[in-house]
């Protein structure tokens, strides 16, 4: 990190320390919290429900601080992981320094910090989320050589009383500013909180999403992250979540990254873009073309999106925005800049760095060649998804692909050039296979796939067990016919599912 990208970095601990939140230690951290006068200390970690939780200190002095980041503390884990027996259910949370940053909602200064969990023998506990991404991308950089980035979309609803003061069309809402959009300023300020706490922000906006049912209004916003390391990636998303839900809180709304809270609207998706560097380098690209290594990548996860669908679309409103015409991907395929798709290949400027010459024809001075921005999106998941394993399914998917001796075929093969959704008919003569329309049936694509996430251990085979358990205890298979028309089935679903994740 450049002297200039630490000044210009909002986190207040790397603009004290002069150096990059990778490199914090423990007397890193203690040399702000004595200069910062910081008083108290929350530890977070994500349990099996792929939500965070908190623990909160009042540190006595500088060596119970000291003693809290040097041991972690000790927590009941048969309260924070089904498969956890009570009789012998201790574990120890430690803290990741990298993750520090201030809370920006307590009244005295107070440090959040993210953990990790281990076990009784000091062992990294093998079936915490954190853990299992942290194996899967060990594994992939050793066996691959690349480095995988990503950034979550994270979509999210507002609900808030009916106001008729400059009103919103219907499904209308993508990109309006204020006064048509009433919680612009809350996700400006969303975006502020989120960059002092170290996530990387690209930008934010008002999405599609916007309409009024009974005394009340439902106004859809995004927030989008830049490329990071995977394991930061997810961080992000955590961090986000929780700045979000505190805003709404504080301001008397509700937020919801439910994937459904309204049939006939527009869902709430956690679109994922991944990259893979070698060198620096993005290996998306090839001569300004979409490389062979990211059609292996595509053809791995397209391989075993039926399976990802069981981390990435956890609940049973995951399927009621998963159907046609809603923006949302039915069919296991790929395209260029294509939204009907489940993986779709965005604009990457590649080979289109004049416009900037022509839209600013006074502005004569040579621009530094950029980088390629070439991602890739998967499209599938949504706010109900466990962060963690998605992105350590992502890396196994990703790892698959590269080993694939037919993924250049696969990806050619599943690729489709048209909105699927206006042209029926093709999609029949290519025979697409579907996403799973339930979690009974991601379920079933799991247990089919379980090996490959199994292999060495990444994914222990109980937590799979678990996993396949709880979707098939919804029962949902069928759901959507057995609702259709049924307005208060349909609302009692939104509401169990609307803050799920």
């Amino acid at each position: 990190m450049t002297n200039g990208n630490i000044q210009l970095n909002p986190n207040e601990l790397v603009q004290f320390l002069g150096k990059p939140p990778a490199a914090f230690t423990r007397d890193d951290i203690m040399k702000f919290v004595e200069a910062r006068g910081v008083e108290m200390l929350n530890l977070r970690y994500v349990a099996d429900d792929g939500k965070l939780k908190t623990l909160n200190f009042v540190p006595s002095g500088k060596a119970h601080f000291e003693s809290i980041l040097t041991a972690g503390e000790r927590v009941d884990g048969s309260s924070l992981f089904s498969f956890i027996d009570s009789g012998s259910s201790d574990l120890y949370v430690i803290p990741r320094y990298r993750t520090a940053f201030l809370n920006p909602f307590t009244r005295v200064p107070a440090l959040e910090i993210l953990c990790s969990f281990y076990s009784s023998s000091g062992e990294p506990l093998g079936s915490a989320p954190e853990y299992i991404l942290r194996k899967a991308y060990s594994r992939f950089r050793k066996n691959t050589g690349f480095r995988m980035k990503a950034f979550g979309e994270l979509e999210y609803y507002i609900k808030s009383p009916h106001s008729d003061l400059y009103p919103l069309v219907d499904q209308k809402g993508y990109h309006q500013p204020k006064p048509f959009v009433k919680f612009e300023d809350l996700r400006v300020e969303a975006l502020e909180l989120c960059a002092g706490a170290g996530c990387r922000i690209k930008y934010g906006h008002s999405e599609v999403g916007s309409f009024t049912s009974g005394s009340f209004d439902y106004e859809q916003h995004e927030i989008e992250f830049l490329p990071v390391e995977i394991d930061e990636a997810v961080d992000q998303l955590l961090i986000a979540k929780w700045i979000l839900r505190m805003l709404a809180w504080k301001s008397g709304v509700e937020v919801s990254f439910a994937p459904k809270i309204s049939t006939g609207n527009a869902g709430s998706g956690m679109h994922v873009h991944m990259m893979l560097e070698k060198d620096g380098k993005n290996m998306m690209v090839d001569q300004g073309r979409l490389s062979d290594t990211a059609r292996k990548m595509m053809a791995g996860i397209l391989d075993l999106s039926g399976a990802l669908t069981a981390f990435g679309n956890t609940v049973p409103t995951s399927y009621l925005r998963l159907v046609p015409h809603q923006e949302a991907p039915t069919s296991i395929c790929w395209g260029d800049r294509n939204r009907s798709v489940l993986i779709r290949v965005p604009l990457g400027w590649n080979g289109a760095m004049n416009m900037i010459k022509d839209a600013n024809p006074a502005d004569t001075s040579d621009f530094p060649e950029m980088p390629s921005k070439q991602t890739v999106e998967l499209r599938s998941p949504d706010g109900s998804a466990d962060i963690y394993k998605l992105f350590g399914g992502l890396a196994v998917a990703t790892e698959h692909g590269l080993s694939m001796d037919n993924a250049l075929e696969m990806a050619e093969e599943f690729y489709v050039g048209y909105d699927i959704f206006r042209n029926s008919g093709e999609v029949l003569k290519k025979n697409l296979k579907h996403l799973p329309s339930s979690c009974s049936e991601s379920a079933d694509c799991l247990l089919e796939r379980r090996d490959l996430f199994e292999k060495d251990g990444v994914f222990p085979a109980g937590l799979i067990d678990n996993i396949v358990q709880k979707l098939k205890s919804y029962d949902d298979r069928g759901l959507s016919e057995r609702i259709y028309n049924k307005a208060d089935e349909i609302s009692r679903l939104v509401k169990q599912y609307l803050h799920c994740g």
